[in-house]
């Protein structure tokens, strides 16, 4: 059957008697309400069939913005379905001003847990059509939360896989399960992103002929491709460029075509992606520095401080995708290091799909649509 959907990630919820200032605070959560409003107002014009968040729905795990974002998406006139994400459950069990990972569930009852006893789910949305949902929060003895699945949750995989092989199955995560960034299951800034046990995951998704990944976490436009697997990971709307997805499947052509749309004005946020930008630009110094300064690039620190101001904007390109980068003036080595960055294929060509694209099932390709803006107005 042919359907119609929207995915949006990480909207860090926060009403506004919970929000904290941080200096090194990277998302502006100060957006996240009416950003979420905005975006909900346009998704409910477009006849979708259902919503997937992939996680962070909240900006630290209080109950009174999982009480409003619950209240909120109960709403709306199509399903829509959670996982949880690392800001939603940070420790095993609750406290005075978080939820406990076992807690998540009971508030999310109507979008996927209907047993709220288990953290994970299978459910049928369409005829022919399964969505799991599994929960990458892990935590070890220490208390402290990594991104993992447990034994538990993928020996259910491997019991409940063989039954869909006829359907279409969609797996959402909140962690990236293939790479979205050069090395990034290695790097030290960016394997905290990755599920700790991605591979085995992959095994297990691979043998089953599951074709489509939904992840967050990463605050990036990524579409990336593994394994004759497709990881779709979108943006925060909370983060520059503010972005969120509205996809078509084609039963009789076996596609998905990906449109991506942004946020350019909500209330009191004139020129949203600007602000953001310089948001971003003037958080960016310690990130890029640590970048600079660590392996593969291992940089001598007076070199690393003559770079770093250069690398302003470099995540805030990251994040909206598509971006080619051309370092020119910086040495061999580190111009090489941010070109890989690029939205470039195997060949080192322009290969522009993290926005725009339509993936097909059948032949294991994706190739560029037109690049698509929307604004919103007051």
């Amino acid at each position: 059957m042919n359907f119609r959907f929207a995915i949006l990630s990480d909207p860090h919820i926060a009403l506004p008697t919970t929000i904290l200032n941080h200096s090194n605070r990277f998302h502006l959560v100060e957006v996240s309400i009416p950003a979420l409003k905005i975006v909900l107002d346009h998704l409910i014009t477009l006849n979708l069939d259902f919503l997937l968040i992939a996680g962070d729905l909240t900006q630290d795990g209080e109950p009174e913005n999982h009480r409003w974002l619950a209240d909120c998406l109960a709403t709306l006139p199509f399903p829509v379905y959670v996982v949880p994400g690392n800001h939603d459950v940070l420790s095993l069990t609750a406290t005075e001003n978080q939820i406990g990972l076992g807690d998540f569930p009971f508030y999310y009852q109507q979008f996927g847990y209907s047993d709220p006893e288990q953290i994970y789910y299978q459910k049928e949305i369409l005829p022919g059509v399964q969505l799991i949902g599994l929960n990458s929060n892990q935590f070890d003895d220490q208390g402290k939360q990594i991104g993992s699945l447990d034994a538990e949750q993928l020996h259910w995989l491997k019991q409940i896989l063989p039954a869909l092989k006829n359907d279409l199955v969609m797996v959402m995560i909140h962690h990236n399960v293939i790479e979205h960034l050069p090395g990034q299951s290695n790097h030290e800034l960016g394997k905290r992103y990755m599920l700790a046990n991605a591979v085995e995951l992959l095994d297990i998704l691979e043998e089953n002929g599951v074709k489509l990944l939904i992840t967050g976490h990463l605050h990036v436009q990524d579409l990336a491709f593994a394994r004759g697997i497709y990881e779709i990971t979108t943006g925060s709307l909370v983060s520059y460029p503010h972005p969120y997805r509205v996809l078509e499947y084609c039963e009789n052509t076996v596609e998905l075509a990906i449109e991506s749309f942004h946020l350019q004005n909500i209330p009191g946020w004139e020129n949203l992606p600007a602000i953001s930008r310089q948001w971003l630009g003037d958080r960016s110094y310690p990130f890029m520095m640590r970048l600079l300064t660590c392996h593969p690039l291992n940089l001598p620190m007076s070199l690393a401080e003559e770079l770093a101001p250069k690398l302003r904007n470099f995540w805030a390109d990251v994040a909206k995708g598509d971006t080619i980068f051309d370092f020119s003036d910086f040495p061999p080595l580190a111009r090489r290091y941010f070109y890989a960055f690029s939205a470039i294929d195997p060949l080192g060509n322009p290969h522009f799909i993290d926005n725009q694209a339509v993936i097909s099932f059948k032949h294991q390709y994706s190739y560029r649509r037109s690049n698509l803006l929307v604004e919103f107005r007051e």
